[in-house]
Protein backbone atom coordinates (compact mmCIF):
# COMPACT_ATOMS: atom_id res chain seq x y z
CA UNK A 1 0.00 0.00 0.00
CA UNK A 2 1.24 3.33 -0.52
CA UNK A 3 1.70 5.43 2.40
CA UNK A 4 1.44 9.33 2.21
CA UNK A 5 3.95 12.18 3.16
CA UNK A 6 1.25 12.84 5.48
CA UNK A 7 1.36 9.21 7.55
CA UNK A 8 5.05 9.55 7.24
CA UNK A 9 5.44 12.64 9.14
CA UNK A 10 2.65 11.05 12.05
CA UNK A 11 4.80 7.76 12.45
CA UNK A 12 7.82 10.43 13.07
CA UNK A 13 6.71 12.19 15.15
CA UNK A 14 5.03 9.01 17.00
CA UNK A 15 9.04 7.76 17.30
CA UNK A 16 10.69 11.30 18.41
CA UNK A 17 7.91 11.99 21.67
CA UNK A 18 8.47 8.38 22.63
CA UNK A 19 12.39 8.72 22.12
CA UNK A 20 12.23 12.43 24.08
CA UNK A 21 9.99 10.72 26.93
CA UNK A 22 12.24 8.11 27.55
CA UNK A 23 15.65 10.83 27.33
CA UNK A 24 12.85 13.32 29.92
CA UNK A 25 13.16 10.27 32.52
CA UNK A 26 16.25 8.90 32.05
CA UNK A 27 17.82 10.54 34.78
CA UNK A 28 15.61 10.12 37.94
CA UNK A 29 15.47 6.17 36.59
CA UNK A 30 19.01 5.83 37.14
CA UNK A 31 18.92 7.63 40.59
CA UNK A 32 18.63 3.93 42.19
CA UNK A 33 16.87 0.49 41.08
CA UNK A 34 13.82 1.29 42.83
CA UNK A 35 13.52 4.48 40.86
CA UNK A 36 14.29 1.86 37.81
CA UNK A 37 11.60 -0.47 38.11
CA UNK A 38 9.16 1.17 40.51
CA UNK A 39 9.19 4.96 39.98
CA UNK A 40 9.91 5.91 43.60
CA UNK A 41 6.75 3.93 44.58
CA UNK A 42 4.67 6.93 44.42
CA UNK A 43 2.63 6.91 40.96
CA UNK A 44 -0.79 7.71 41.12
CA UNK A 45 -3.94 5.28 39.97
CA UNK A 46 -4.74 6.89 36.93
CA UNK A 47 -1.37 6.52 35.49
CA UNK A 48 -0.92 2.99 36.49
CA UNK A 49 -4.48 2.04 35.46
CA UNK A 50 -4.06 3.70 31.72
CA UNK A 51 -0.58 1.86 31.66
CA UNK A 52 -1.86 -1.15 32.32
CA UNK A 53 -4.46 -0.98 29.90
CA UNK A 54 -1.79 -0.02 27.15
CA UNK A 55 -0.08 -2.88 28.23
CA UNK A 56 -2.56 -5.30 27.39
CA UNK A 57 -3.55 -2.88 24.19
CA UNK A 58 -0.97 -4.53 22.52
CA UNK A 59 -0.57 -5.33 18.32
CA UNK A 60 -1.03 -8.73 19.18
CA UNK A 61 -4.45 -8.88 21.04
CA UNK A 62 -6.79 -7.23 17.93
CA UNK A 63 -5.09 -10.30 15.53
CA UNK A 64 -6.19 -12.60 18.13
CA UNK A 65 -9.68 -11.26 18.35
CA UNK A 66 -9.93 -11.33 14.55
CA UNK A 67 -8.42 -14.78 14.39
CA UNK A 68 -11.02 -16.01 17.47
CA UNK A 69 -14.13 -14.41 15.95
CA UNK A 70 -13.47 -15.46 12.66
CA UNK A 71 -13.82 -19.14 13.85
CA UNK A 72 -16.09 -19.14 16.74
CA UNK A 73 -17.22 -15.99 16.43
CA UNK A 74 -18.22 -13.14 19.35
CA UNK A 75 -18.93 -15.72 21.90
CA UNK A 76 -15.25 -17.08 21.41
CA UNK A 77 -14.00 -14.19 23.04
CA UNK A 78 -15.09 -15.80 26.44
CA UNK A 79 -11.45 -16.95 26.86
CA UNK A 80 -10.71 -14.09 27.23
CA UNK A 81 -13.17 -12.39 28.73
CA UNK A 82 -13.18 -15.09 31.83
CA UNK A 83 -10.37 -13.19 33.31
CA UNK A 84 -12.13 -10.29 34.17
CA UNK A 85 -13.13 -12.58 37.32
CA UNK A 86 -9.52 -12.98 38.33
CA UNK A 87 -9.29 -9.28 37.06
CA UNK A 88 -11.62 -8.10 39.88
CA UNK A 89 -11.25 -10.18 42.52
CA UNK A 90 -7.49 -9.12 42.25
CA UNK A 91 -9.11 -5.59 42.22
CA UNK A 92 -11.06 -5.74 45.84
CA UNK A 93 -9.15 -8.80 47.20
CA UNK A 94 -5.31 -8.60 46.30
CA UNK A 95 -4.30 -5.23 45.46
CA UNK A 96 -3.74 -3.98 48.91
CA UNK A 97 -2.43 -6.45 49.74
CA UNK A 98 0.54 -6.59 47.71
CA UNK A 99 0.84 -2.44 47.91
CA UNK A 100 1.19 -3.48 52.13
CA UNK A 101 4.04 -6.28 51.33
CA UNK A 102 6.15 -3.34 49.91
CA UNK A 103 8.38 -5.54 48.10
CA UNK A 104 10.04 -4.86 44.63
CA UNK A 105 8.91 -7.68 42.62
CA UNK A 106 6.11 -10.07 43.02
CA UNK A 107 9.15 -12.77 43.02
CA UNK A 108 10.35 -10.88 45.89
CA UNK A 109 7.12 -12.01 47.82
CA UNK A 110 8.55 -15.94 47.81
CA UNK A 111 10.99 -15.45 50.44
CA UNK A 112 8.26 -13.50 52.22
CA UNK A 113 6.00 -15.76 51.92
CA UNK A 114 8.07 -19.10 52.00
CA UNK A 115 11.43 -19.58 53.85
CA UNK A 116 14.61 -21.34 53.33
CA UNK A 117 16.35 -22.60 50.34
CA UNK A 118 13.46 -23.89 48.56
CA UNK A 119 12.17 -20.08 48.97
CA UNK A 120 15.23 -19.08 47.49
CA UNK A 121 15.63 -21.93 44.88
CA UNK A 122 11.60 -20.54 43.69
CA UNK A 123 12.21 -17.08 43.72
CA UNK A 124 15.83 -17.52 41.59
CA UNK A 125 14.53 -20.13 39.29
CA UNK A 126 11.09 -17.96 38.56
CA UNK A 127 13.50 -15.15 37.64
CA UNK A 128 14.97 -16.81 35.17
CA UNK A 129 11.84 -19.05 34.01
CA UNK A 130 9.38 -16.26 33.92
CA UNK A 131 11.54 -13.56 33.83
CA UNK A 132 13.57 -14.61 30.75
CA UNK A 133 12.13 -17.60 28.93
CA UNK A 134 8.29 -17.27 29.66
CA UNK A 135 9.14 -13.78 29.18
CA UNK A 136 10.60 -13.88 26.13
CA UNK A 137 7.50 -16.27 24.49
CA UNK A 138 5.30 -13.18 25.44
CA UNK A 139 7.50 -10.51 23.66
CA UNK A 140 7.56 -13.10 20.55
CA UNK A 141 4.01 -13.03 20.20
CA UNK A 142 4.00 -9.35 19.81
CA UNK A 143 6.79 -9.25 18.23
CA UNK A 144 4.70 -11.70 15.65
CA UNK A 145 2.16 -9.48 15.29
CA UNK A 146 4.71 -6.77 14.64
CA UNK A 147 5.70 -8.70 11.55
CA UNK A 148 2.21 -9.30 9.97
CA UNK A 149 1.79 -5.24 10.42
CA UNK A 150 4.77 -4.38 8.95
CA UNK A 151 4.75 -6.74 6.06
CA UNK A 152 0.67 -6.49 4.96
CA UNK A 153 0.61 -1.95 5.52
CA UNK A 154 4.54 -1.13 5.07
CA UNK A 155 5.76 -4.20 2.95
CA UNK A 156 8.18 -4.47 5.24
CA UNK A 157 10.33 -7.86 6.00
CA UNK A 158 10.26 -9.53 9.06
CA UNK A 159 13.91 -8.48 10.18
CA UNK A 160 13.17 -5.16 8.90
CA UNK A 161 10.10 -4.77 11.05
CA UNK A 162 11.58 -6.24 14.29
CA UNK A 163 14.88 -4.47 13.95
CA UNK A 164 13.19 -0.87 13.51
CA UNK A 165 10.35 -1.86 16.59
CA UNK A 166 13.58 -3.49 18.52
CA UNK A 167 15.46 -0.38 18.63
CA UNK A 168 13.45 2.43 19.47
CA UNK A 169 11.70 0.42 22.15
CA UNK A 170 14.86 -0.75 23.80
CA UNK A 171 16.09 2.99 23.79
CA UNK A 172 13.30 4.66 25.93
CA UNK A 173 12.82 1.35 27.88
CA UNK A 174 16.34 1.20 29.04
CA UNK A 175 16.59 5.04 29.38
CA UNK A 176 13.53 5.73 31.50
CA UNK A 177 13.19 2.92 32.89
CA UNK A 178 9.44 2.28 34.56
CA UNK A 179 8.84 5.94 34.62
CA UNK A 180 9.75 6.20 31.15
CA UNK A 181 7.57 3.48 30.05
CA UNK A 182 4.17 4.85 32.33
CA UNK A 183 4.49 8.21 30.73
CA UNK A 184 5.14 6.42 27.13
CA UNK A 185 2.12 4.26 28.18
CA UNK A 186 -0.32 7.17 28.99
CA UNK A 187 0.57 8.56 25.74
CA UNK A 188 0.17 5.91 23.54
CA UNK A 189 -3.00 4.85 24.87
CA UNK A 190 -5.11 7.46 23.60
CA UNK A 191 -3.17 7.16 20.24
CA UNK A 192 -4.39 3.44 19.86
CA UNK A 193 -7.63 4.14 21.05
CA UNK A 194 -7.95 6.94 18.36
CA UNK A 195 -6.61 4.72 15.90
CA UNK A 196 -8.76 1.80 16.44
CA UNK A 197 -11.84 3.79 16.81
CA UNK A 198 -11.16 5.19 13.76
CA UNK A 199 -10.51 2.07 11.85
CA UNK A 200 -13.56 0.92 12.62
CA UNK A 201 -15.52 3.61 11.59
CA UNK A 202 -14.41 4.14 8.31
CA UNK A 203 -13.91 0.09 7.39
CA UNK A 204 -18.10 0.26 8.42
CA UNK A 205 -17.83 2.36 4.94
CA UNK A 206 -16.29 0.55 2.94
CA UNK A 207 -18.25 0.12 -0.49
CA UNK A 208 -17.32 -3.84 0.47
CA UNK A 209 -18.58 -3.71 3.88
CA UNK A 210 -21.79 -0.72 2.74
CA UNK A 211 -22.59 -0.35 6.56
CA UNK A 212 -23.51 -1.22 10.16
CA UNK A 213 -26.62 -2.68 8.63
CA UNK A 214 -25.69 -4.33 6.37
CA UNK A 215 -22.41 -5.92 8.09
CA UNK A 216 -24.58 -7.79 10.41
CA UNK A 217 -27.29 -9.00 7.90
CA UNK A 218 -24.17 -10.78 5.47
CA UNK A 219 -24.69 -14.47 5.56
CA UNK A 220 -21.00 -14.43 6.31
CA UNK A 221 -21.66 -12.55 9.60
CA UNK A 222 -24.92 -13.29 10.67
CA UNK A 223 -24.27 -15.93 12.34
CA UNK A 224 -21.24 -14.81 14.24
CA UNK A 225 -22.89 -12.38 16.20
CA UNK A 226 -24.12 -14.07 20.00
CA UNK A 227 -22.60 -13.25 23.11
CA UNK A 228 -23.29 -16.53 23.89
CA UNK A 229 -22.63 -20.11 21.77
CA UNK A 230 -25.97 -21.96 20.95
CA UNK A 231 -27.10 -23.67 23.99
CA UNK A 232 -28.47 -26.51 21.97
CA UNK A 233 -25.03 -27.18 20.75
CA UNK A 234 -22.52 -28.59 23.53
CA UNK A 235 -19.85 -29.02 21.69
CA UNK A 236 -19.93 -25.68 21.36
CA UNK A 237 -20.98 -24.48 24.91
CA UNK A 238 -18.36 -26.61 26.91
CA UNK A 239 -15.38 -25.21 25.31
CA UNK A 240 -16.22 -21.46 24.44
CA UNK A 241 -18.44 -20.84 27.70
CA UNK A 242 -18.33 -23.34 30.40
CA UNK A 243 -14.50 -24.24 30.21
CA UNK A 244 -13.29 -20.73 30.45
CA UNK A 245 -16.49 -19.59 33.02
CA UNK A 246 -16.24 -22.78 35.02
CA UNK A 247 -12.40 -23.24 35.05
CA UNK A 248 -10.17 -21.23 33.24
CA UNK A 249 -10.32 -18.02 35.30
CA UNK A 250 -9.34 -19.59 37.96
CA UNK A 251 -7.60 -22.21 37.53
CA UNK A 252 -4.60 -20.67 34.93
CA UNK A 253 -1.79 -18.43 34.79
CA UNK A 254 -1.56 -16.40 31.77
CA UNK A 255 0.50 -12.74 31.90
CA UNK A 256 -1.75 -9.88 32.56
CA UNK A 257 -4.89 -11.94 33.92
CA UNK A 258 -2.95 -13.95 37.33
CA UNK A 259 -5.53 -14.77 39.23
CA UNK A 260 -4.68 -13.33 42.69
CA UNK A 261 -1.92 -10.45 40.20
CA UNK A 262 1.41 -10.91 39.27
CA UNK A 263 3.87 -9.70 36.63
CA UNK A 264 3.53 -6.62 35.13
CA UNK A 265 0.22 -5.99 36.77
CA UNK A 266 1.75 -6.53 40.53
CA UNK A 267 4.51 -4.36 38.94
CA UNK A 268 2.14 -1.60 38.88
CA UNK A 269 0.06 -2.23 41.97
CA UNK A 270 3.36 -2.14 43.60
CA UNK A 271 4.97 1.50 42.13
CA UNK A 272 1.52 2.85 43.85
CA UNK A 273 1.21 5.69 46.34
CA UNK A 274 -0.57 3.70 48.63
CA UNK A 275 -3.08 1.00 48.96
CA UNK A 276 -6.09 3.21 47.72
CA UNK A 277 -4.30 3.87 44.47
CA UNK A 278 -3.18 0.48 44.28
CA UNK A 279 -7.10 -0.52 43.94
CA UNK A 280 -7.93 1.89 41.77
CA UNK A 281 -5.12 1.35 39.44
CA UNK A 282 -6.70 -2.15 38.67
CA UNK A 283 -10.44 -1.13 38.62
CA UNK A 284 -9.39 1.16 35.84
CA UNK A 285 -7.98 -1.00 34.35
CA UNK A 286 -10.42 -3.77 34.61
CA UNK A 287 -13.32 -1.11 33.14
CA UNK A 288 -11.51 0.08 30.34
CA UNK A 289 -9.64 -3.61 29.23
CA UNK A 290 -13.39 -5.46 29.32
CA UNK A 291 -16.17 -3.07 28.51
CA UNK A 292 -14.72 0.02 26.79
CA UNK A 293 -12.23 -1.56 24.27
CA UNK A 294 -13.35 -4.84 22.55
CA UNK A 295 -15.85 -3.49 19.79
CA UNK A 296 -13.83 -1.74 17.55
CA UNK A 297 -11.64 -4.79 17.07
CA UNK A 298 -14.36 -6.90 16.60
CA UNK A 299 -15.78 -4.91 14.50
CA UNK A 300 -13.09 -5.02 12.10
CA UNK A 301 -13.02 -8.76 12.68
CA UNK A 302 -16.22 -9.37 11.51
CA UNK A 303 -15.82 -6.69 8.35
CA UNK A 304 -12.68 -8.95 7.38
CA UNK A 305 -14.90 -11.94 7.12
CA UNK A 306 -16.76 -10.03 4.28
CA UNK A 307 -14.04 -8.87 2.06
CA UNK A 308 -11.31 -11.47 3.03
CA UNK A 309 -13.51 -14.90 3.99
CA UNK A 310 -11.20 -17.34 3.45
CA UNK A 311 -7.37 -17.57 4.53
CA UNK A 312 -6.51 -18.42 0.76
CA UNK A 313 -8.48 -14.91 0.15
CA UNK A 314 -5.70 -12.95 2.33
CA UNK A 315 -3.01 -15.19 0.59
CA UNK A 316 -4.18 -13.93 -3.16
CA UNK A 317 -4.60 -10.84 -1.60
CA UNK A 318 -0.75 -10.79 0.08
CA UNK A 319 1.73 -13.48 -1.85
CA UNK A 320 4.56 -11.68 -0.36
CA UNK A 321 3.82 -12.65 2.70
CA UNK A 322 5.57 -15.86 4.19
CA UNK A 323 2.75 -18.57 3.96
CA UNK A 324 3.20 -19.69 7.69
CA UNK A 325 2.68 -16.17 8.90
CA UNK A 326 -0.72 -15.87 6.71
CA UNK A 327 -3.73 -16.88 9.10
CA UNK A 328 -6.68 -15.60 10.57
CA UNK A 329 -5.09 -13.24 12.55
CA UNK A 330 -3.76 -11.46 9.50
CA UNK A 331 -7.14 -10.29 8.81
CA UNK A 332 -6.91 -7.76 11.44
CA UNK A 333 -3.92 -5.87 9.18
CA UNK A 334 -5.28 -6.51 5.87
CA UNK A 335 -8.48 -4.20 6.89
CA UNK A 336 -6.25 -1.74 7.73
CA UNK A 337 -5.03 -1.47 4.13
CA UNK A 338 -8.61 0.00 3.02
CA UNK A 339 -7.43 3.37 5.38
CA UNK A 340 -7.32 7.08 4.00
CA UNK A 341 -4.32 9.11 4.40
CA UNK A 342 -3.65 10.27 7.42
CA UNK A 343 -6.26 8.19 8.67
CA UNK A 344 -3.35 5.12 7.91
CA UNK A 345 -0.70 7.28 9.14
CA UNK A 346 -2.95 7.43 13.07
CA UNK A 347 -3.79 3.68 12.72
CA UNK A 348 0.16 2.67 11.64
CA UNK A 349 1.05 5.21 15.23
CA UNK A 350 -1.82 3.28 17.19
CA UNK A 351 -0.59 -0.08 16.15
CA UNK A 352 3.15 0.87 16.24
CA UNK A 353 2.15 2.27 19.89
CA UNK A 354 0.59 -1.20 21.13
CA UNK A 355 3.94 -2.97 19.81
CA UNK A 356 5.78 -0.94 21.96
CA UNK A 357 3.75 -0.21 24.84
CA UNK A 358 3.76 -3.69 25.60
CA UNK A 359 6.97 -4.43 24.67
CA UNK A 360 8.80 -1.96 26.62
CA UNK A 361 6.59 -2.71 29.68
CA UNK A 362 8.02 -6.91 29.65
CA UNK A 363 11.23 -5.83 28.66
CA UNK A 364 11.31 -3.67 32.14
CA UNK A 365 9.50 -6.32 33.77
CA UNK A 366 11.78 -8.85 32.83
CA UNK A 367 15.12 -7.18 33.53
CA UNK A 368 13.41 -6.32 37.20
CA UNK A 369 13.52 -10.04 37.77
CA UNK A 370 17.10 -10.80 36.30
CA UNK A 371 18.51 -7.86 38.27
CA UNK A 372 16.22 -8.12 41.34
CA UNK A 373 15.59 -11.46 41.84
CA UNK A 374 19.02 -13.07 40.33
CA UNK A 375 21.67 -10.68 40.03
CA UNK A 376 21.49 -8.82 43.48
CA UNK A 377 19.91 -11.85 45.20
CA UNK A 378 22.32 -14.64 44.29
CA UNK A 379 25.09 -13.39 41.96
CA UNK A 380 26.45 -10.25 43.83
CA UNK A 381 24.22 -9.02 46.53
CA UNK A 382 26.55 -5.74 47.57
CA UNK A 383 26.08 -4.61 44.03
CA UNK A 384 25.49 -0.61 43.78
CA UNK A 385 22.30 1.19 42.45
CA UNK A 386 24.34 2.15 39.57
CA UNK A 387 25.46 -1.53 38.90
CA UNK A 388 22.00 -2.81 39.24
CA UNK A 389 20.63 0.06 36.44
CA UNK A 390 23.38 -0.94 34.42
CA UNK A 391 22.76 -4.41 34.63
CA UNK A 392 19.18 -3.77 33.75
CA UNK A 393 19.79 -1.45 30.97
CA UNK A 394 22.12 -4.65 29.49
CA UNK A 395 19.22 -7.40 29.85
CA UNK A 396 16.58 -5.06 27.93
CA UNK A 397 18.57 -5.46 24.89
CA UNK A 398 19.10 -9.28 24.84
CA UNK A 399 15.79 -9.82 26.29
CA UNK A 400 14.68 -8.15 22.92
CA UNK A 401 17.27 -9.56 20.42
CA UNK A 402 16.00 -13.10 22.16
CA UNK A 403 12.30 -12.56 21.30
CA UNK A 404 12.50 -10.84 18.24
CA UNK A 405 14.53 -14.26 17.26
CA UNK A 406 11.64 -16.19 18.33
CA UNK A 407 9.11 -14.25 16.58
CA UNK A 408 10.80 -15.41 13.06
CA UNK A 409 9.78 -18.92 14.25
CA UNK A 410 5.78 -18.25 15.63
CA UNK A 411 2.82 -18.60 13.47
CA UNK A 412 -0.50 -16.96 14.83
CA UNK A 413 -1.53 -15.10 17.63
CA UNK A 414 -4.00 -18.01 19.02
CA UNK A 415 -1.61 -20.89 18.93
CA UNK A 416 0.69 -18.77 21.66
CA UNK A 417 -2.17 -17.84 23.21
CA UNK A 418 -3.13 -21.60 23.49
CA UNK A 419 0.40 -22.93 24.86
CA UNK A 420 0.89 -20.08 27.05
CA UNK A 421 -2.84 -21.16 28.98
CA UNK A 422 -1.73 -24.77 28.91
CA UNK A 423 1.38 -24.27 30.35
CA UNK A 424 -0.14 -22.23 33.89
CA UNK A 425 -2.84 -24.89 33.39
CA UNK A 426 -3.97 -25.90 37.06
CA UNK A 427 -1.33 -23.27 38.60
CA UNK A 428 -3.86 -20.33 39.15
CA UNK A 429 -5.74 -21.79 42.79
CA UNK A 430 -2.16 -21.43 44.31
CA UNK A 431 -1.93 -17.66 43.85
CA UNK A 432 -5.50 -17.44 45.48
CA UNK A 433 -4.61 -19.75 48.18
CA UNK A 434 -1.47 -18.69 48.87
CA UNK A 435 -2.61 -15.12 51.08
CA UNK A 436 -4.92 -17.26 52.87
CA UNK A 437 -4.13 -21.15 53.74
CA UNK A 438 -1.05 -21.04 56.13
CA UNK A 439 -0.65 -24.59 54.56
CA UNK A 440 0.24 -23.72 51.38
CA UNK A 441 4.88 -23.87 51.24
CA UNK A 442 7.29 -22.95 48.54
CA UNK A 443 7.04 -27.38 47.62
CA UNK A 444 3.48 -26.12 46.86
CA UNK A 445 4.66 -24.22 44.05
CA UNK A 446 7.99 -25.74 42.53
CA UNK A 447 5.57 -29.00 42.38
CA UNK A 448 2.76 -27.28 40.46
CA UNK A 449 5.29 -25.14 38.16
CA UNK A 450 7.03 -28.45 37.32
CA UNK A 451 4.13 -30.68 36.53
CA UNK A 452 2.10 -28.09 34.72
CA UNK A 453 4.76 -27.62 32.28
CA UNK A 454 5.82 -31.31 32.17
CA UNK A 455 1.90 -31.69 31.32
CA UNK A 456 2.24 -28.93 28.82
CA UNK A 457 4.85 -30.55 26.80
CA UNK A 458 3.75 -33.41 26.66
CA UNK A 459 0.44 -32.39 25.02
CA UNK A 460 1.61 -29.74 22.75
CA UNK A 461 4.87 -31.65 21.51
CA UNK A 462 5.15 -35.52 22.65
CA UNK A 463 0.88 -36.27 22.22
CA UNK A 464 0.43 -35.49 18.85
CA UNK A 465 4.05 -37.53 17.94
CA UNK A 466 3.21 -40.86 19.68
CA UNK A 467 -1.29 -40.74 20.07
CA UNK A 468 -1.06 -42.08 23.55
CA UNK A 469 -4.02 -39.97 24.49
CA UNK A 470 -6.77 -39.39 21.69
CA UNK A 471 -7.95 -35.76 21.50
CA UNK A 472 -11.34 -35.49 19.32
CA UNK A 473 -11.15 -32.87 17.08
CA UNK A 474 -13.14 -30.08 18.59
CA UNK A 475 -11.93 -30.89 22.12
CA UNK A 476 -8.72 -29.39 22.15
CA UNK A 477 -10.19 -28.15 25.44
CA UNK A 478 -9.52 -31.26 26.88
CA UNK A 479 -5.96 -30.62 27.31
CA UNK A 480 -6.64 -27.99 29.28
CA UNK A 481 -8.87 -30.21 31.87
CA UNK A 482 -6.66 -32.64 31.45
CA UNK A 483 -3.80 -29.71 32.98
CA UNK A 484 -5.82 -28.48 35.50
CA UNK A 485 -6.56 -31.91 37.09
CA UNK A 486 -3.37 -33.16 37.26
CA UNK A 487 -1.27 -30.29 38.31
CA UNK A 488 -3.91 -29.56 40.84
CA UNK A 489 -3.75 -32.90 42.15
CA UNK A 490 0.18 -33.19 42.40
CA UNK A 491 0.09 -29.70 44.63
CA UNK A 492 -2.43 -30.44 46.61
CA UNK A 493 -0.74 -34.00 47.76
CA UNK A 494 2.37 -32.15 47.73
CA UNK A 495 1.29 -29.72 50.10
CA UNK A 496 -0.42 -32.29 52.52
CA UNK A 497 2.55 -34.74 53.02
CA UNK A 498 5.49 -31.91 53.20
CA UNK A 499 6.25 -29.77 56.53
CA UNK A 500 4.26 -26.60 56.40
CA UNK A 501 6.40 -23.28 56.71
CA UNK A 502 8.63 -22.35 59.58
CA UNK A 503 5.90 -20.54 62.10
CA UNK A 504 8.61 -17.65 62.14
CA UNK A 505 7.89 -17.18 58.49
CA UNK A 506 4.41 -17.20 58.66
CA UNK A 507 4.21 -14.78 61.43
CA UNK A 508 6.37 -12.77 59.68
CA UNK A 509 4.47 -12.86 56.30
CA UNK A 510 1.28 -12.52 58.54
CA UNK A 511 1.99 -9.68 60.49
CA UNK A 512 3.31 -7.55 57.64
CA UNK A 513 0.34 -8.32 54.82
CA UNK A 514 -2.62 -8.50 57.37
CA UNK A 515 -4.46 -10.91 55.00
CA UNK A 516 -7.95 -12.26 56.47
CA UNK A 517 -7.56 -14.74 59.55
CA UNK A 518 -9.50 -17.38 57.35
CA UNK A 519 -7.00 -20.21 57.06
CA UNK A 520 -4.84 -19.29 59.01
CA UNK A 521 -6.30 -19.89 62.77
CA UNK A 522 -4.13 -22.86 63.29
CA UNK A 523 -1.32 -20.53 63.04
CA UNK A 524 -2.98 -17.64 65.01
CA UNK A 525 -4.41 -20.21 68.08
CA UNK A 526 -0.51 -21.21 68.60
CA UNK A 527 0.50 -17.91 68.67
CA UNK A 528 -1.98 -15.69 70.40
CA UNK A 529 0.01 -12.78 70.51
CA UNK A 530 -0.46 -12.18 66.84
CA UNK A 531 -3.39 -9.92 66.44
CA UNK A 532 -5.93 -11.56 64.07
CA UNK A 533 -7.00 -9.57 60.88
CA UNK A 534 -10.72 -9.99 61.02
CA UNK A 535 -10.87 -8.80 57.40
CA UNK A 536 -13.69 -8.17 55.04
CA UNK A 537 -13.38 -11.18 52.83
CA UNK A 538 -17.15 -11.95 51.87
CA UNK A 539 -17.55 -7.90 51.55
CA UNK A 540 -14.37 -8.14 49.10
CA UNK A 541 -15.83 -10.53 47.07
CA UNK A 542 -19.63 -9.28 47.11
CA UNK A 543 -17.93 -6.37 45.33
CA UNK A 544 -16.33 -8.72 43.06
CA UNK A 545 -18.91 -10.26 41.98
CA UNK A 546 -21.21 -6.66 41.52
CA UNK A 547 -17.84 -5.14 39.68
CA UNK A 548 -18.34 -8.63 37.05
CA UNK A 549 -21.47 -8.05 36.63
CA UNK A 550 -21.29 -4.13 35.84
CA UNK A 551 -18.64 -4.55 33.49
CA UNK A 552 -20.11 -7.07 31.30
CA UNK A 553 -23.18 -5.61 31.46
CA UNK A 554 -21.05 -2.58 29.87
CA UNK A 555 -19.53 -4.81 27.38
CA UNK A 556 -23.07 -6.49 26.37
CA UNK A 557 -24.98 -2.96 26.82
CA UNK A 558 -22.35 -1.49 23.79
CA UNK A 559 -22.76 -4.78 21.97
CA UNK A 560 -26.88 -4.59 21.78
CA UNK A 561 -26.14 -0.74 20.75
CA UNK A 562 -24.57 -1.54 18.14
CA UNK A 563 -26.62 -4.50 17.01
CA UNK A 564 -29.80 -1.96 17.48
CA UNK A 565 -31.47 -4.15 20.11
CA UNK A 566 -32.70 -1.01 22.11
CA UNK A 567 -34.43 -3.32 24.32
CA UNK A 568 -31.69 -5.37 25.72
CA UNK A 569 -29.09 -2.30 25.52
CA UNK A 570 -31.41 -0.82 27.98
CA UNK A 571 -31.74 -3.58 30.10
CA UNK A 572 -28.06 -4.27 30.20
CA UNK A 573 -27.14 -0.75 30.48
CA UNK A 574 -29.62 -0.39 33.76
CA UNK A 575 -27.97 -3.50 35.56
CA UNK A 576 -24.43 -1.98 34.69
CA UNK A 577 -25.25 1.11 35.97
CA UNK A 578 -26.85 -0.36 39.19
CA UNK A 579 -23.78 -2.58 39.65
CA UNK A 580 -21.79 0.27 39.43
CA UNK A 581 -23.26 2.58 42.31
CA UNK A 582 -23.34 -1.03 44.58
CA UNK A 583 -19.36 -0.53 43.40
CA UNK A 584 -18.46 2.72 43.98
CA UNK A 585 -20.48 2.91 47.07
CA UNK A 586 -18.42 -0.40 48.59
CA UNK A 587 -15.11 1.13 47.48
CA UNK A 588 -15.25 3.58 50.31
CA UNK A 589 -16.12 0.92 52.79
CA UNK A 590 -12.49 -1.21 52.04
CA UNK A 591 -10.79 -1.75 55.14
CA UNK A 592 -7.08 0.12 54.33
CA UNK A 593 -3.35 0.53 56.18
Amino acid sequence: MNISPLDWGIIAAFFIISLLIGLFTSKSAGKSSKDFFLSGRNMPWWLLGVSMVATTFSADTPNLVTDIVRVNGVSGNWGWWCFLLTGMLTVFVYAKLWRRSEITTDLEFYELRYGGKPAAFLRGFRAIYLGVFFNIMIMATVSLAAIKIGGVMLGLTPVQTLLIASIVTVIYSSLGGLKGVLLTDFFQFFIAMAGAIGAAVYILDLPEVGSLENLLAHPNVSDKLSFFPDFNNMNEVIPLLLVPIAIQWWATWYPGAEPGGGGYIAQRMLSAKDEKNAIGATLFFNIAHYALRPWPWIIIALASLVVFPEISDLQAAFPHMPADKVGNDLAYSAMLTYLPPGLIGIVLASLIAAVMSTLSTHLNWGSSYVVNDFYLRFVKPEATDKELVNVGRISTVLLMAFAALLALALSNALEAFNILLQIGAGTGLIFILRWFWWRINAYTEISAMIISFLVALFFEVINPKIGLISIPEGMEYLKLLYGVMVTTATWLTVTLVTKPEDDKVLKTFYEKVKPAAYGWRKLLNRHPEIEAEQGQLPFEIGLMVAGSIAIYSALFAIGFWLYDDTIPAILAFTVSTIGFVILFRGWGKIKLF
